[in-house]
């Protein structure tokens, strides 16, 4: 068992309550590790130490000097990769390379954030007024709450806290109850780094913490990743305090293959898009829509490649495909595909546990593909966040756009075929804050990227995350030596 405390004000601190709580290994379905389990008197002492220092060396710091800080942090992430990778893989069963890949990956994003952190700039205003000089500034909100999930922690993290940083905010990070371990550890990166006290803290915790980050007064912003009902419920109550949010919520994203695509490119493009990262992921490609002429070719060949998928130990290198995160999630996928098989859907294949030697209590779930599933039905609707597939044809291209945008959700769409006219007018048809055109996944710091409808607010990655962590203040200040009379009106 690994036990770890909260990390505020720069210091492990345990739980106020002395409360805790236990994680489980989704490879082994064995305890892992004990967290401080906070509540409201957590995240008040917590808040305190951001608004200090918010307040205090980090609001004194020059923009400059606050961006080197952010790369030297972003170093020091790259230097651990391979041991912040370790405790992802074993609290949500990633596979481990491509954990070590993203975290790595996450270096470039703190360099970008820390190059912008001095480009923040005001306006000089021209008004007609010319013994008035009128600018603006540029500030930093305060205290940022930063609550993510477990499907790939520290790069959620990050894509949240580096613009936040550079803004000149400081942050209260509250990770999933699932995968608490690395941002404790990042955090504890940040002041080897060279980062104040205070700057960059850690709670750990249930849903009461997290209610707590977002009702508590010191925060002036929640930034939330995860499902769209706790979406909802953050921003009904971040709005009574009239405090913004940044919401990248769920998904149910359409991948959609025309008749000119090459088979072998349409393949790997419907597996990357849903059994990567064992389908949990906001922007799985969960609704496969293939054209008539090329249905039953790929789906042979989809089919065929999915039950050879190796599940496995996440951390063995020929491992393809680990465990699903939580035993919550495996009878959700379970239910779910048995839902949509009693309401007609057939299944091509998988629809079952797995049970691995040597990891007989993880939570492995085979790739599964289901057919003929009505639009209207859950499975088409809903995101399941698993290794499931429902896989459709049509042949009208107004009918294809109708379907793509049949859902509450906008997060991302798949177009793949070699008209470059056609995926251009499908692109601005189809309702997703991401298209990605013959690729799939595909994501850069410097590109915004969010949801459209129930798919979130706000944009992370890119300058217009940055403006999202800023407040625009307007300075007047009259140059002349007269100063207007209020009762004398001039027209």
């Amino acid at each position: 068992m690994h036990t770890f405390l909260n990390y505020y004000d720069g210091r492990d601190v345990a739980a106020l309550s002395g409360g805790v709580f236990e994680t489980i290994n989704p490879t082994t379905g064995q305890p892992w590790g004990i967290f401080a389990l906070s509540a409201a008197a957590d995240v008040d002492a917590a808040a305190r130490a951001a608004d200090l220092a918010f307040n205090g060396e980090w609001g004194r710091i020059s923009h400059t000097r606050r961006g080197r800080l952010l790369m030297q942090l972003g170093d020091r992430i790259w230097e651990n990769a391979e041991r912040l990778a370790a405790l992802d893989t074993a609290q949500n069963g990633k596979i481990y390379v491509e954990v070590v890949a993203q975290i790595k990956a996450m270096r470039d994003w703190m360099y970008y954030y820390g190059g912008l952190a001095d480009k923040i700039e005001g306006a000089v205003i021209p008004l007609d007024q010319t013994s008035v000089l009128n600018y603006t500034l540029r500030e930093a909100l305060g205290v940022v709450g930063v609550i993510v999930p477990w499907n790939s922690p520290i790069f959620l993290t990050v894509m949240s806290i580096a613009p936040a940083l550079a803004a000149g905010n400081t942050v209260i990070i509250k990770p999933s109850e699932v995968t608490s371990a690395s941002a404790i550890e990042l955090a504890k990166l940040a002041i080897e780094a060279g980062l104040p006290k205070g700057v960059l803290n850690v709670l750990t915790g249930l849903r009461e913490a997290g209610e707590a980050l977002v009702a508590h007064p010191a925060v002036q912003k929640i930034c939330f990743t995860g499902s769209d009902a706790a979406g909802r419920a953050i921003a009904a109550r971040a709005g009574e305090r009239l405090v913004s949010c940044t919401l990248e919520l769920g998904g149910k994203s359409p991948n959609i293959f025309f008749e000119d695509i090459d088979l072998d490119q349409a393949e790997t493009g419907v597996l990357a898009g849903i059994f990567a990262a064992t389908g949990q992921t906001c922007i799985a490609g969960s609704r496969a829509y293939v054209h008539t002429s090329i249905y039953e070719a790929l789906v042979e060949r989809v089919v065929k490649r999915a039950r050879a998928i190796r599940v496995g130990d996440p951390m063995a290198s020929h491992t393809q495909m680990g465990p699903v995160s939580t035993e919550a999630q495996l009878r959700k996928d379970e239910t779910m595909v048995q839902r949509a098989i009693d309401d007609g859907a057939e299944l091509l294949c998988g629809g079952d546990r797995v049970t691995v030697p040597g990891c007989e209590g993880g939570f492995f779930y085979q790739p599964t593909i289901l057919q003929n599933s009505a639009p209207s039905s859950e499975l088409m609707q809903q995101e399941v966040f698993g290794p499931v597939l429902a896989i459709t044809p049509f042949s009208d291209e107004d009918d294809i756009v109708a379907m793509a945008n049949g859902t509450i959700y906008g997060l991302g769409a798949g177009i793949w075929t070699r008209d470059i006219k056609r995926a251009h007018q499908l692109a601005r048809r189809i309702k997703a804050g991401t298209v990605w055109i013959n690729t799939y996944r595909a994501m850069n710091y410097a590109s915004p990227f969010g949801g459209m409808k129930a798919s979130g607010i706000g944009r992370q990655n890119g300058i217009e995350a940055i403006n999202q962590y800023l407040q625009t203040k307007s300075v007047w200040c009259e140059l002349g030596e007269t100063i207007a009379d209020p009762f004398i009106m001039k027209v």
